[in-house]
């Protein structure tokens, strides 16, 4: 199974999650919000498309990520392949967190018709969904770049049909993959 991604995967971002992540950047977006920072993703022709199994053998590579943050572009648009590379990355303990345009009930409702969809949702720890709002743009929003974007704990509310907000439970400790843990 093939992916399109924008660019290579990129390690030890500090800003797209909590912790240490490896960020995937999908290409090809339909929202095309106004003052999205990375508007050369929204192209679904552009970018170039790669084997899963290579990005599992880079995830394979990685020491010290907390966890994979899936963006873009929408991810969503690809959620096949992100569903398969989601799994992997479960099994190696690394968190998923996902950026979508789309909000969580629309996701719901997609899900219907396309399977994948739903399928990687439920690998998802923390969807960060709706479209990019310029007049609603905030560097105060954790993780987010518009008030009107949420931080979904996913495995929750697709256990009880209602959406609850992520709550950031970390302390002054840093949790790495394999136990390992850093004091701040």
């Amino acid at each position: 199974m093939k992916i399109r991604l924008a660019a290579d995967l990129q390690k030890d971002s500090i800003v797209d999650g909590p912790g240490i992540r490896t960020v995937i950047w999908t290409q090809g977006c339909p929202h095309n919000c106004f003052g999205c920072h990375n508007p050369s993703t929204h192209d679904f022709n552009g970018g170039e498309l790669i084997d899963i199994d290579l990005i599992k053998e880079e995830i394979d590579d990685l020491v010290f990520q907390n966890g994979i943050t899936f963006s873009g572009g929408d991810p969503m648009c690809q959620a096949d392949a992100c569903y398969e590379i989601a799994k992997y990355a479960t099994t190696k303990g690394l968190n998923i967190w996902c950026y979508t345009g789309y909000t969580f009930e629309q996701l719901l409702e997609l899900g219907k018709k396309k399977k994948g969809i739903l399928d990687f949702l439920s690998c998802i720890d923390v969807l960060v969904d709706g479209k990019f709002m310029m007049e609603k743009r905030s560097l105060d929003a954790k993780y987010c770049g518009s008030t009107n974007q949420r931080l979904i704990d996913v495995k929750k509310s697709l256990a009880s049909s209602k959406v609850y907000l992520w709550e950031d439970s970390s302390s002054n400790i840093i949790s790495f993959k394999r136990n390992k843990h850093i004091y701040v």
